[in-house]
C-alpha cells in the first residue's frame, strides 16, 4: 500500500502558476498531433478512430518528439503529487482530506484557484464547490 500525500488547498494553490504553463504546452501539443492525425486520416482515406499509433508514428516519425514531450509534461504534473485526468478539459487531481474522508482536489485549466472537489468514485461529474455559497461548478471547456 503506498503512502498517500495529502494537499491542502492552499498547497495546490501555490502549484497553478506551474499547472498552468504545462497545460498549456500539453494542450497546444495535443492539438499539432491531432491535426497531423486528422491529416492522415483524410490522405489515407480511413477514419480517425481507426488509426492507431503505430501507424501514426510510421506515417509521421516526427511525431515521436512531440508525444515523447506529452509524455516528460505529464511526468512533471505527476512529479508534483497531482493525478493527470486529460488534456482536452485540463484536469488533474490532488488527494486531500475532507472531514475525515479522502477526495480530490479538483483543478481545471483557467481556474486560477481550487474551488472545487470530488470523491474519487464521483469523478469530475460529481464536483462540489469548497464553499457552499458559490454554487454549481463552471465548466471552462
Amino acid at each position: 500500500m503506498r503512502k498517500q500525500r495529502l494537499f491542502t488547498v492552499d498547497e495546490v494553490n501555490a502549484l497553478i502558476p506551474k499547472l498552468e504553463a504545462i497545460m498549456e504546452q500539453l494542450q497546444r501539443k495535443a492539438r499539432a498531433v491531432r491535426e497531423e492525425v486528422q491529416e492522415l486520416s483524410r490522405t489515407s482515406d480511413q477514419p480517425v478512430d481507426s488509426i492507431d499509433t503505430s501507424k501514426i508514428l510510421e506515417q509521421r516519425p516526427e511525431l515521436r518528439v512531440v508525444l515523447g514531450e506529452i509524455e516528460k509534461l505529464v511526468d512533471e504534473i505527476e512529479s508534483f503529487g497531482g493525478e493527470f485526468k486529460g488534456i482536452d478539459l485540463g484536469l488533474v487531481d490532488f488527494e486531500a482530506e475532507r472531514d475525515g474522508d479522502l477526495v480530490l482536489l479538483c483543478w481545471q485549466y483557467g481556474e486560477k484557484e481550487i474551488t472545487h472537489y470530488h470523491t474519487p468514485e464521483a469523478g469530475f461529474a460529481g464536483r462540489k464547490p469548497l464553499d457552499p455559497r458559490i454554487g454549481r461548478p463552471r465548466y471552462l471547456q
